[in-house]
Formats: structure tokens, C-alpha cells, sequence
């Protein structure tokens, strides 16, 4: 597994059991260019997080989709090594600051 899969098994592992509703976008063909790694919902409120292992950063164009989705109101969030184990108290504290 590489060390991105891991951070990514580690926000999925948070994500259900917050019981929030999420999919990796595929980005070929007719997909978006760019998007984060995993978007979804919870509840009520949109999210997209870019996930990066080690010193690997969003490239201009992931960056750019972050920002539309937080402009857009939702949350955007690059997750790496050390945040990825405040994703459930991220989204629980950002989802009540929404309401």
C-alpha cells in the first residue's frame, strides 16, 4: 500500500464511522481534471479533501478546486500524515459551526 492509500484508508475508516456519505470522483474521460481525492457529505455540508503522503503538495490545479469549493461554501481540506486523524473532529466541529 502506498503511503497516499494510507492516509486515504485512514480518513475513509473516520468518514464511516461519522456515517457521512463519500466517493473518490473519477477523473478520465468525462471527470474534472483536478478534484480532490474524496468528496461527500455530511450533514448536509460538502466537502473535498486532497489527500498527500510525505512532502507531496496539491498541485496549482488541485489548489484551484479547493478554493471553488470553499468559495462555494463547502470545506476543503488537504490531508496528509498529520492531520488524518482529525478528520471526525474536524468535520463535527466545522459542521456545527454551519448550522
Amino acid at each position: 500500500m502506498t503511503p497516499e492509500a494510507k492516509v486515504k484508508k485512514v480518513v475513509t475508516k473516520q468518514l464511516k464511522e461519522l456515517g457521512a456519505y463519500y466517493f473518490y470522483p473519477a477523473t478520465g474521460g468525462y471527470g474534472k481534471s483536478g478534484v480532490p481525492d474524496i468528496v461527500g457529505c455530511y450533514k448536509g455540508f460538502f466537502f473535498g479533501f486532497e489527500c498527500k503522503a510525505g512532502k507531496n503538495v496539491a498541485t496549482p490545479l488541485q489548489e484551484k478546486n479547493l478554493k471553488e469549493i470553499n468559495y462555494a461554501g463547502g470545506f476543503d481540506l488537504i490531508v496528509n500524515e498529520e492531520n488524518m486523524d482529525s478528520i471526525t473532529r474536524v468535520l463535527l466541529r466545522w459542521s456545527i459551526s454551519k448550522q
